[in-house]
């Protein structure tokens, strides 16, 4: 590849075999952008290397870097640094872009010079891909004002840390990614791009997000709290003080994996939302909760009042 392409997709993936594929493609079908694929293999034991291996020597769009496990922030600093283009999408692994996400975003984030960060509206989706609700953004402007001024319990960002465009400039300038951050990097990103200009919104939805029973986000929330409380004193800290908290943010790290419990939860969660979509296949998910937990009173309440 020598010509520059109009957008840099960055991407990490560690252990994501399973669903990696209908990602790669949901990007690699995208139409009427100029585009490369960033991908950091983040040490995977599973196949997940040899997929991305296979897809870029027959897509020449795609970039593969292999590294050792360090952790999604780490991966995301190697491919942004790797980034060619002055706009830079993200991806997450068993996420998917819909088709004209990066069209539009692009359309929308070069119709004014003064958008640093672009996002849009993302579907929810459960594991075997049923939907399970839409995460609409708040308007851009009321996103930066939560940005630059909510606290950690009101602070509203993007719809999902895979839906953003940003500028590579303001990026760069914003300083990227920090690695100290291993929970909430998005939001300290986001936080630290919104003083540097404004944010748009595509009001459609282009991006999927996939429940994961052990993602990050809900096995480790009160990481990702401890590390959003962070990102705010950063915000708002007088001088003197970055250092302090950055080296208290390095200290927060992954304190337990998921448990039995744990996943019976998030698949009595994922029942719940099909449930009040009256979509019958909830008690499908209900019984895997049970079959995790036997002592899963509330998911055993519905199957057994089928309700």
């Amino acid at each position: 590849m020598s010509a520059i392409p109009e957008v840099s997709v960055v991407m990490s993936v560690y252990n994501g075999a399973e669903t990696l594929v209908e990602t790669l493609q949901s990007v690699l079908t995208q139409e009427d952008v100029d585009f490369e694929l960033i991908v950091v293999d983040d040490g995977s034991t599973d196949d997940s290397g040899r997929i991305v291996d296979e897809c870029a020597a027959r897509d020449r769009r795609v970039v593969v870097v292999h590294q050792e496990n360090a952790g999604l922030t780490r991966a995301l600093i190697a491919g942004c640094r790797l980034a060619r283009a002055e706009l830079i999408a993200r991806q997450d692994a068993g996420d998917r872009s819909r088709p004209g996400r990066l069209r539009l975003q692009r359309t929308l984030i070069e119709s004014d010079p003064e958008i640093v960060l672009v996002t849009c509206h993302s579907q929810h989706i459960a594991p075997e891909g049923e939907p399970l609700y839409v995460a609409t953004a708040l308007p851009g402007d009321e996103i930066r004002r939560s940005l630059l001024h909510d606290g950690v319990d009101s602070i509203r960002g993007l719809t999902a840390h895979g839906s953003a465009m940003f500028r590579r400039e303001a990026y760069l300038c914003a300083g990227g990614y920090r690695a100290q951050f291993r929970f909430a990097q998005d939001l300290d990103l986001w936080i630290r791009l919104a003083k540097l200009g404004t944010i748009a919104v595509v009001p459609e939805v282009l991006f999927e997000v996939r429940f994961e029973p052990k993602a990050i986000s809900g096995i480790n929330r009160l990481e990702q709290l401890e590390s959003a409380r962070i990102a705010i004193a950063l915000r708002d800290a007088p001088p003197g003080k970055e250092a302090e908290l950055l080296e208290e943010a390095a200290h927060i790290t992954r304190r337990r994996r998921a448990t039995s419990g744990d996943e019976a939860n998030a698949l009595y969660f994922v029942a719940s939302c099909l449930r009040r979509a009256h979509d019958s296949r909830w008690r499908r998910y209900a019984w895997r909760a049970v079959r995790r937990n036997p002592l899963h009173l509330r998911a055993w309440a519905r199957l057994l009042t089928n309700r």
